[in-house]
């Protein structure tokens, strides 16, 4: 499967966005995905996940409240919905894809999309 990710761009503080991850190749209904991100020299990080149906949610302590990530599957796409950014939030955000069930762990996700870059101002 081949993951598009889109969406990004510069907002203040408090501010939203969402981002899309689009699949092709394969649908996306076979796949548990998964958003994480990457700050200018940190480790990659998990944010959300959403399990194939789209009925179970995980997020990363830091984000729960404001994101939220959702799937269509007719329409072969993954969202993510973020609010109330911070600048923390600044990084670039890359969709995942995991043969697994639901899960945060970086090494479980089987495909990568490009990274699409967010920056939050204060």
């Amino acid at each position: 499967v081949q993951l598009q990710a889109s969406g990004g761009g510069l907002v203040q503080a408090g501010g939203s966005l969402r981002l899309s991850c689009a699949a092709s190749g394969r649908t996306v209904s076979s796949y548990t995905m998964g958003w994480f991100r990457q700050a200018l020299g940190k480790e990659r990080e998990f944010v959300a996940a959403i399990s194939r149906s789209g009925g179970n949610t995980y997020y990363a302590d830091s984000v729960k409240g404001r994101f939220t990530i959702s799937r269509d599957n007719a329409k072969n796409t993954v969202f993510l919905q973020m609010n109330s950014l911070k600048p923390e939030d600044t990084a670039v955000y890359y969709c995942a894809a995991s043969y697994r069930s639901i899960t945060a762990a970086l090494p479980d996700y089987d495909y990568w999309g490009q990274g699409t870059q967010v920056t939050v101002s204060s």
